[in-house]
């Protein structure tokens, strides 16, 4: 009813807002607001298992790269370079191979911390949530059923209201000798149908009740689910930026002694080292004299 107070004001809840059908934006049916809400809750699975299925080909990516990284280092190219320079092309090298390990151990633990979880949450939502439509479902064509027959009830006793109303009136102007026992056979039967009427509207404010309560705790209880489901998805997606940044941290280390190695490049050393080793004589030639 408009004076109805919310049962949750300001929050939003599922429970305020669920109680009536809308009309189905794919066709030109309605739909109750609990299967909208059920909608929502599926969709919340689907979106969950794709995005499983995106960090499994950020996976398959890391894995390839690492892959190539481990390929790559043992490149034969520039493996005759010599001295200071040819130890930090060496150490540049060795350095990719570090950065696959680095790598293959960021995609381990996508897999284990990330992709695994988001793709198990809630294994049996689907089947759950079907229970839970039928349950709900039920309760509501129950009290549709009551309703009818509440309906049903008030015209029988209207009905019946007006014919002791006719009889009566016979009975005012004589018109029958049996007026008088009609009326009485009138009477019962419309103080029969007001009775049916009464166990009627009982029966519809029993299936009401129930309805009502079912619907108040599953609506919450779903609203719950929604929330837990977007916690552990932003919790998974925060452990994917923290293994980010810390795969980062493990990246830049395995380029430090190359920077190491490149300070301590020096060409005047390196030539020194090289002569030593490949010098062919110190003689120079000299002008003849006469």
């Amino acid at each position: 009813m408009p004076e109805q107070q919310l049962l949750k004001p300001t929050e939003w809840s599922y429970c305020d807002y669920f109680w009536a059908d809308k009309k189905d934006p794919q066709g030109n049916g309605t739909m109750a607001g609990f299967e909208l809400l059920l909608q929502k809750q599926l969709k919340g699975k689907q979106m969950q298992k794709e995005m499983s299925e995106f960090i499994r080909e950020r996976i398959k990516i890391e894995e390839e790269y690492a892959k190539n990284l481990a390929k790559l280092s043992q490149n034969s190219l520039a493996a005759q370079e010599e001295g200071s320079l040819g130890e930090a092309w060496a150490q540049v090298k060795k350095s990719l191979a570090d950065e696959a390990e680095v790598h293959l151990k960021f995609s381990a633990k996508l897999h284990s911390e990330v992709e695994k979880p988001l793709m198990n949450f809630r294994e049996n939502f689907k089947k759950d949530m079907k229970k839970c439509d039928h349950h709900i479902a039920d309760l509501r064509k129950q009290l549709a059923s009551r309703y009818a027959a509440v309906e049903k009830a008030r015209k029988a006793l209207t009905e019946r209201q007006r014919d002791l109303e006719v009889k009566t009136q016979q009975l005012e102007v004589k018109l029958s000798n049996k007026t008088e026992e009609d009326i009485k056979k009138a009477r019962r039967k419309s103080t029969q149908a007001g009775d049916d009427l009464m166990r009627c509207v009982d029966l519809y404010n029993q299936a009401q009740s129930k309805w009502f309560e079912e619907m108040v705790t599953t609506t919450l209880e779903l609203e719950r689910l929604e929330v837990e489901r977007v916690e552990m998805i932003r919790q998974h997606l925060c452990q994917y930026t923290q293994l980010r940044h810390e795969t980062d941290m493990f990246n830049q280390s395995t380029v430090e002694p190359v920077d190491q190695l490149l300070r301590k490049v020096d060409p005047a050393k390196d030539r020194e080292l090289w002569v030593r080793e490949h010098k062919t004589g110190n003689i120079r030639p000299v002008d003849m004299e006469i």
